[in-house]
């Protein structure tokens, strides 16, 4: 199985996004979950090929048109909201590529 390719996006640049990506490399890590992580900006990341979209509630109108699975993220340091938002996730789109 190819590890799903989770794309985290910020507004501008890529300083925030580089900050939910660490945490959510961490909690991928203690879940032993094989996942290529990226950033990108707002403005390529429609462009993107990706299986997973993690982002925060003021960009989620870029992504209502795609299929893909989108996870909203209030405190991008809080390993506990990404864990619990993101593994559940994670576990289902794992289980639908068995």
């Amino acid at each position: 199985m190819k590890p799903l390719k989770v794309m985290v996006v910020c507004g501008f640049g890529l300083g925030t996004s580089l900050v939910l990506k660490m945490t959510l490399d961490d909690v991928l890590a203690a879940y032993n979950f094989e996942a290529e992580t990226f950033c990108a900006d707002s403005d390529t990341a429609v462009g993107q090929d990706y299986d997973l979209v993690v982002t925060s509630q003021d960009l989620a109108y870029l992504f209502k048109h795609v299929p893909e699975a989108l996870i909203l993220i209030d405190n991008f340091l809080s390993t506990d909201e990404v864990e619990h938002r993101v593994i559940p996730v994670i576990k289902n789109l794992n289980n639908k590529t068995l």
